[in-house]
Order: structure tokens, then C-alpha cells, then sequence
């Protein structure tokens, strides 16, 4: 026999989220309060067509009650290495590939490393970066900005723009965070 999937907590959370009573569900999809009550406490088993009714009445895709949960852990070291295209830096995506609505990537940046001399944009609307060490150079458009270690800046994703790591002996670690994923 089949192990039954829990989905009760993630029909409940959308639920909630609409500002729903377990009444108005049951109402719109004419089963009892009771029965939507166990079902978000997986303690009874729908139909298909009961369970994409429901899924309509709380704003929920009926995939979005079997994908895996959403937290996931990368721990450290872990991140799967990345290439953008710069010199002299390692770059680790520290969000599941899966992820489209925020990117994270860390950037370790070796003395004198950089994106290069010539701007670029990115198909995101914003980007933030944060220094987690050492000092990084970023240069928007015209203009050139120097950001220390705690330092972070937040600026559109496609404005034309480049970094790089002025230092010639110390390195620069740092975290970009890009939305939507890119």
C-alpha cells in the first residue's frame, strides 16, 4: 500500500495565508468543516477532484503540496562552484538551482581579481552585495564606490556595472544576492 503524502499543514498554511475559515472552504467546495479539518491534519484522504477544488479555493497549485520543503540546507563548503565569467575568483551558488526568485552566490576574490574592465548587466532588478571580508571596488555606470569588510550595497541588476578586488595581497569574500534569479 501506498504511503500517504502529508499535505495537510501546506493546505492549512495557504489557508490561513487567504484569510480563510475552515467554513468558507468547506462551503465553496461543498464538503463539511469537518472533513477539512482532518484533511489538513492528514488525517483523511481526498479525491482528486476534491483536493484540486480545494487547492483552487486557497490559491494553491495541487504540485505545490508534493515538492520537496522548501528549507534547504547548504552548508558550508558545499555550494555548488559557478563560473560568471570574472578572474581570479571562486564563486559558489549557495541557493538551490531550483530557486528563481532570489539568487545567492559567494565570492571568494583573490588580490587583483575582478569581472573584468568592461560594464555588465545582469536580468534581475535588484542586486545586493555584502562584504564579508577585505575590500571590494564596485563600479556603476560612472561612478566607483570602495566597500569594506560589513559594508553592503544595493543597486538595479541591470545597470551597467563591474567589480573587483583592489587589493594586491589581501583576499575579499563576498555574498551577491540577486532577484529574481537571473
Amino acid at each position: 500500500m501506498a504511503r500517504q503524502v502529508p499535505i495537510g499543514s501546506r493546505l492549512r498554511a495557504a489557508r490561513l495565508n487567504r484569510g480563510l475559515t475552515l467554513e468558507a472552504v468547506a462551503t465553496v467546495v461543498g464538503i463539511s468543516q469537518g472533513f477539512v479539518s482532518k484533511l489538513e491534519r492528514d488525517q483523511v484522504s481526498p479525491s482528486v477532484a476534491t483536493l484540486v477544488s480545494i487547492c483552487d479555493t486557497v490559491g494553491l497549485r495541487v504540485g505545490d503540496l508534493f515538492e520537496p520543503p522548501a528549507a534547504q540546507i547548504v552548508r558550508a563548503g558545499e555550494g555548488a562552484p559557478i563560473n560568471f565569467g570574472g578572474r581570479g575568483a571562486a564563486e559558489y551558488l549557495v541557493t538551490p538551482g531550483t530557486q528563481n526568485q532570489l539568487q545567492v552566490i559567494q565570492s571568494v576574490i583573490e588580490p587583483g581579481g575582478s569581472a573584468g574592465r568592461d560594464l555588465y548587466s545582469l536580468d534581475c532588478d535588484v542586486e545586493f552585495v555584502f562584504v564579508v571580508s577585505g575590500s571590494l571596488t564596485l563600479t556603476i555606470g560612472d561612478e566607483e564606490f570602495s566597500l569594506d569588510h560589513g559594508d553592503a550595497m544595493t543597486f538595479r541588476g541591470r545597470d551597467p556595472h563591474t567589480w573587483r578586488n583592489a587589493s594586491s595581497t589581501a583576499e575579499c569574500a563576498v555574498f551577491w544576492v540577486l532577484t529574481p534569479s537571473p
